[in-house]
């Protein structure tokens, strides 16, 4: 059960979050959990949805924002991002098993996507502290100047989701998957 409210409905939402909710809906046909949790706070969820939209403008592919979530949130332990990841990332971003699998242990199976989510992963475990080197390794994969402020960007964003599910306990919406967190 979660820890902080989550409204049941877009009507329960504080009429601030009201208009964004019904845009969420109205873009991917459910309102997920996550969502009305930040719909607490209207200023968080307008934050959290802009930069979800700039990033989605951004020149690093879906499929690979897709990827790098789901190495951080292994990273973070974070169940709930997992489970929305992993069906997201099966359904809309079309990853296979394998794929995924890869992800999460932070690297992937695409030769140009296994240097962004291995530069990620670096970026989460180390917070930002990377080596000259892992930067060089970006660049020479094809990555520019952009697209690595963009990666890091995605590390950021999807960071804060992991910790705020994990401060909720947000209660999962999706087909559940636990991480594979050390104790």
């Amino acid at each position: 059960m979660s820890r902080l409210a989550t409204p049941a409905t877009i009507d329960g939402a504080p009429a601030a979050s009201q208009h964004m909710l019904e845009a969420v809906e109205k873009q991917l046909g459910v309102v997920p959990n996550m969502f009305r949790l930040v719909a607490n706070s209207p200023a968080a969820l307008e934050g959290y949805l802009a930069l979800s939209g700039a990033l989605a403008k951004g020149s690093i592919p879906a499929a690979t924002g897709e990827r790098i979530a789901l190495a951080v949130a292994e990273i973070n332990g974070c169940d709930y991002c997992l489970s929305a990841h992993t069906y997201l990332g099966k359904h809309v971003a079309k990853l296979d098993d394998a794929e995924i699998t890869a992800n999460r242990s932070g690297a992937s199976n695409d030769l140009k996507a296994d240097a962004a989510v291995r530069f990620a992963a670096k970026v989460a475990r180390e917070r930002g502290h990377v080596a000259e080197a892992d930067v060089t390794a970006l660049k020479a994969a094809g990555y520019d100047d952009a697209q690595v402020i963009e990666i890091v960007q995605h590390v950021a964003l999807n960071t804060w989701t992991n910790y705020l599910n994990e401060v909720a306990k947000t209660d999962i919406d999706f087909p559940a998957v636990s991480s594979r967190k050390a104790a």
